[in-house]
């Protein structure tokens, strides 16, 4: 059974005071029957390691192809992992978007992350104009199997499904659509890997989710949580979709 994942990317936000809501965030959801993983800027990574234990997991939100070198102001996976990040953040329409980044760079990064035994969460998403010229399923098809290299398991992949139209503009698509996105993206994990995988990969949903939205959501089939962007920022915001996940999702049992 998949274990359902919500997620905090925090972007390029967040310093020492953050901890303080950290600490609320813990303590509200010490026992979790989800897993929650939070992906602060890399300054914050090893103090929030240190402070979360075993309660949350921690990632990156980017890591550089190559392992080391002559890559100045880059972060490589070695050093996430170094820092306690268990997983990474590849292919946010951010970077795709700002940096320029082809699902070809997000399939490097991501090898390079999973040689690192690092997990990965790689973002798939249309832009407005995209999704209004009927080409959604054709783009997530593309940077699914383009951004996606072929040595991943259950364990080692989450796949984001982040309508860019979505991220941070109170705009979210209808059930419909993230269900019809879902269920195709389910498909095409199972037809490239076979049931065992492709059942197991949990599909995070991420655009302006919110806890007024959170339960409905959740309750769209092949949604296995949320990537959630500026609502993670405070325990306030956060809790509560953590919460929604908590009392949708099956009791998990490990093993």
């Amino acid at each position: 059974m998949r274990r359902n994942l919500v997620a905090g990317n925090w972007k390029m936000n967040g310093d020492a005071t953050f901890l303080s809501e950290v600490k609320k965030l813990k303590a509200a959801h010490e026992s979790s029957t989800v897993e929650i993983l939070l992906c602060p800027p890399a300054t914050l990574l090893d103090r929030l390691n240190a402070m979360v234990g075993s309660t949350f997991n921690i990632g990156g939100q980017d890591c550089h192809p190559a392992l080391n070198g002559a890559h100045t102001g880059e972060i490589s996976a070695p050093m996430l992992k170094d820092a306690g990040a268990s997983y990474v953040i590849l292919g946010h329409s951010e970077r795709r978007q700002d940096r320029g980044e082809s699902s070809f760079d997000v399939c490097k990064k991501a090898k390079s992350a999973l040689s690192t035994e690092l997990r990965v969460v790689i973002c798939l998403g249309e832009s407005l104009q995209e999704r209004e010229a009927g080409e959604t399923l054709e783009v997530i098809s593309d940077q699914l199997t383009n951004s996606v290299p072929d040595d991943v398991n259950a364990q080692t992949l989450v796949i984001a499904y982040e309508p860019i139209w979505a991220i941070g503009t109170g705009k979210v698509p209808t059930i419909d659509q993230i269900g019809e996105v879902h269920n195709f993206i389910r498909t095409a994990l199972i037809r490239r890997f076979g049931p065992e995988i492709g059942e197991g990969v949990r599909i995070l949903y991420g655009g302006s989710v919110k806890h007024t939205n959170a339960a409905e959501i959740f309750a769209v089939p092949n949604v296995d949580g949320a990537l959630v962007g500026g609502a993670s920022l405070t325990t306030a915001d956060f809790s509560p979709i953590i919460t929604a996940l908590e009392d949708s999702s099956p009791q998990y049992l490990e093993g």
